[in-house]
Formats: C-alpha cells, structure tokens, sequence
C-alpha cells in the first residue's frame, strides 16, 4: 500500500502553471485558425492598394480645389501623387470603423466566443490564473490589431512607392522628406493607431466578459463608437469630449503631416487610450475572478 501511494501522480495543488510562452502561442494557434481573422486582415491589407490604384485614375486638377472639405476628402486630395500620404490616409480613414471592427471581433472570440462554444470552463477550471488568462487573451487580440494596422502600413507604404515613386515624399506644409524620414513617421500613426485599437480590444474583452454572444459584443463596441462620434460633434457636451476615446482620431495622424511635427495631440490620444486599457482590463479581470464558465 505504501508503494502505491509512493507511485500515486502528484495531485494538483491549483499553484501549478503553464508556460506563458507556450499558453500565448497556443492562442495565436486558435486565433489564426478562425478563416474570419485571416479575411478580416486580409481585405484591411487590400484597402490601401485599392486607394492608391483609385487615386491613379483621378483627375489632379479635379481634386486641387477638393481639399477645403476637410476630414478624410482633404487627405485622400493630398494623397494624389504623394506616396508619404497614402498610408497615412488609409489609416485614419479606416481607424473610424474597419480597424476597430477588426478589434472588437477578436475581443469577442477571446472570452465570450469560448464560452459560447463551451471551451471557455476548461480554461477556468486548468491549473491557470485568472490573471494570466486574461493576459494571455489581452495579448492576442493586441497581436491581431497590430498585424491589421502592420499590414496596412506595409501595403500602403509600398503602394505609395510603386505609385509615386521615391521623390513623392513631402509634407503637407511643402517640406520633402526622405524616404527613411516619411517611413518613421508613418510608423509613428502606426504605433498611435495600435495603441488605440488596443484601447477597442479592452473594452471588447470587459464587454466579452459578460456574455457569451460574440455578437454582442461586436455590436456593442461599433455601437459605442458611432455614440462616441455623435458626442462628439455636439458642442452641448464638450465638457465629455476629453473622455470620447475617438475624440481626435481623425485629426491625430494629420498632425504629422505638417512640418515641424506637432505630437500634442498623439500623446493626448495616447494617454486617454491608455487610461481605457486599464480601465477595460480591470473591468474584465474582476468579472473573470467570480466566474465559473
């Protein structure tokens, strides 16, 4: 009896852990399993080349007078020619719908999709923290949206090459900038355009918590960026628009643009995206601690 229980596994004692390497690469596996991610990424990638390849078919002249309207219509006017603008373009215009829709979804399927499809409880029930299960959730859908925002960068920046050529690159105040010049900072809008859409994915992963319809989840995250942008455009209520997490997204990548570059309002974007990442994670963390499935 004695060699029995000598030869008895260990039983778990709930200190045991998995690796945090080995747990986030099994996410990705998960993630990029879902032919709705590799689409979604896909067709965000497209978009600049499909922009830049409409911009070649434009009248110049037709669009010299175009710029006044401000918003998306000034960039897209500048971008003509201009392969410094292209991707920054793309970005911003994207960043009001598509890039936080790409956010949301993988917030969805983090928690509430896994539960929805009973995968969830294993996870709650394996020798892991809820904390380093929600860290390992939080770091993959910050992996996708920064595949999504890369991706876009990428294709618009090498369809501004192949467009415009490498003497295209000037700022928005007449300044030209090299090529190494233009390309850090358009991965300056990249990283602040990551950063928000991190800012999306906590709130998806807070919202997810809750639930287990995906759905929602994807709804209640566009619904409350439409909410955000309505807000913002009444002046009613400008004492709230400090808060509005989209309240300068479509002027915070224009900024560099002109020369010198102006980043008062990135860093603000970034300092309010921040505060809605600890917020939104602190929201799911606890509904994570005192759930069951």
């Amino acid at each position: 009896m004695t060699h029995a229980l000598a030869a008895a596994p260990a039983a778990r004692t709930g200190q045991d852990s998995v690796g945090l390497i080995r747990l986030y690469r099994a996410e990705l596996r998960w993630i990029f399993r879902r032919p709705r991610t590799l689409a979604v990424l896909g067709l965000l990638a497209l978009i600049p080349v499909v922009i830049g390849v409409a911009l070649t078919l434009v009248d110049p002249a037709e669009t010299s007078g175009g710029g006044g309207g401000g918003g998306d219509g000034a960039l897209l006017a500048s971008a003509v020619s201009n392969g410094f603008i292209l991707p920054v373009a793309a970005l911003t215009m994207t960043l009001g719908l598509l890039l936080p829709l790409a956010s949301a979804m993988a917030g969805a399927d983090a928690i509430a999709g896994e539960a929805a499809h009973g995968t969830l409880r294993g996870w709650l029930i394996a020798p892991v923290g809820r904390g380093r299960l929600l860290a390992i959730k939080a770091f993959g859908v910050a992996t996708v949206s920064t595949i999504a925002v890369l991706a876009m960068t990428f294709t618009g920046f090498v369809t501004g090459l192949v467009i415009s050529g490498t003497d295209s690159m000037f700022t928005l105040t007449g300044s030209t900038l090299s090529v190494w010049d233009a390309l850090g900072r358009i991965l300056l809008v990249a990283a602040w355009v990551v950063l928000q859409l991190w800012a999306v994915g906590a709130v998806a992963l807070a919202i997810s918590a809750f639930t287990e319809h995906p759905m929602l989840v994807v709804a209640s995250v566009l619904a409350g960026t439409i909410v955000f942008t309505i807000l913002g455009f009444l002046d009613a209520v400008s004492w709230l628009h400090p808060f509005l997490l989209n309240e300068n997204w479509a002027q915070a990548p224009a900024s560099v643009l002109m020369d010198p570059l102006d980043t008062a309002m990135l860093g603000e974007g970034a300092l309010r995206a921040a505060c809605y990442i600890a917020i939104g994670l602190s929201i799911a963390y606890a509904r994570l601690t005192t759930r069951d499935g």
